[in-house]
């Protein structure tokens, strides 16, 4: 059983910055590609960005391409989201996930075992 706890979150006017941080326990943390999602009100969980066991493969969606960067530090058991130049439309709680075992990088939450609770972002305009 692994757990993650993000933080990070909270209300920054358009065009700031967040770093989201996820710390997880419980697993073998350096072994997992881990996921970041996120979910707006009455809008589906949408995939965001995830990155490799290792940190050397990273993806991202392509609204989010070139503002937001993911990273790890496996000898902290943490994922970080960096997230600049915000916009409104990026308002949503987010989320980090263990992607179950699999070598490649999955992008839709069917393939994400453990969730963290959630971390709210808000952009106001």
């Amino acid at each position: 059983q692994v757990q993650l706890v993000e933080s990070g979150g909270g209300l920054v006017q358009t065009g700031g910055s967040l770093r989201l941080s996820c710390v997880a326990s419980g697993g073998t943390f350096s072994s997992y590609n881990m996921g970041w999602f996120r979910q707006a009100p009455g809008k589906e969980r949408e995939f965001v960005s995830a990155i490799s066991w290792s940190g050397g493969t990273s993806y991202y969606a392509d609204s989010v391409k070139g503002r937001f960067t993911i990273s790890r530090d496996n000898a902290k058991n943490t994922v970080y989201l960096q997230i600049n130049s915000l916009k409104p439309e990026d308002t949503a709680v987010y989320y980090c996930a263990v992607q179950r075992l699999r070598l490649e990088i999955m992008r839709t939450p069917d393939w994400y075992a453990y969730w963290g609770q959630g971390a709210q972002v808000t952009v106001s305009s």
